[in-house]
């Protein structure tokens, strides 16, 4: 029987989120593989992390590519973005709560290469005078990966219907918590 590796990476991501001291048995059994199998695709668990930051990196780039940041005002091009990154969101969720358990120069460079996309799609927002200008692009960007990661967590947990997710974070993030004055 075949292992889809990036199956496996997402259950171990969906269970690391939950118990970040899981151990490899703990990982085998979420993924529903032998402890011996996992180990023959990860050759312990620094192995699986750094295989867990590859494929987040992989996939944050291809959301990056399908919300196609360019078209459209920067506003669209952003809800196009959180809904994209839906499929990776367990996945950022558990590299955002350990962002220090690596600090390979190749692993800097992919997100810091990533998140330069995202402050270019910030700063033409602001640009645009869409997006507030008291605050950074990377200060907005961060913003994002953390409701993107709240909004994994929030939809596991049953606090957040799936249905509601992307609207919720659009608009906490575009809105912000402040009530429109209603005089």
């Amino acid at each position: 029987m075949a292992v889809d590796r990036e199956r496996v990476l997402k259950d171990a991501a969906a269970l690391l989120t939950r118990r970040s001291t899981a151990s490899m048995d703990d990982i085998a059994r979420a993924a529903g593989i032998s402890r011996a199998t996992l180990h023959r695709h990860f050759a312990g668990r620094d192995a699986l992390i750094r295989a867990l930051e590859e494929l987040g990196i992989k996939e944050t780039g291809q959301a990056l590519d399908a919300a196609r940041l360019e078209e459209g005002g920067a506003d669209a091009a952003l809800r196009r973005l959180i809904g994209a990154l839906e499929p990776v969101a367990g996945v950022l969720a558990f590299l955002y709560t350990e962002n220090q358990l690596f600090e390979g120069e190749q692993i800097n460079e992919g997100w810091l290469a990533l998140d330069a996309r995202i402050h270019a799609l910030f700063r033409r927002g602001q640009e645009e005078g869409t997006f507030r200008i008291d605050l950074t692009p990377a200060w907005l960007t961060e913003a994002l990966y953390g409701l993107i990661c709240a909004g994994a967590w929030s939809v596991h947990e049953g606090r957040l219907a799936r249905a509601d997710r992307n609207h919720s974070i659009a608009e906490l993030l575009l809105g912000g918590v402040r009530r429109e004055s209603t005089r």
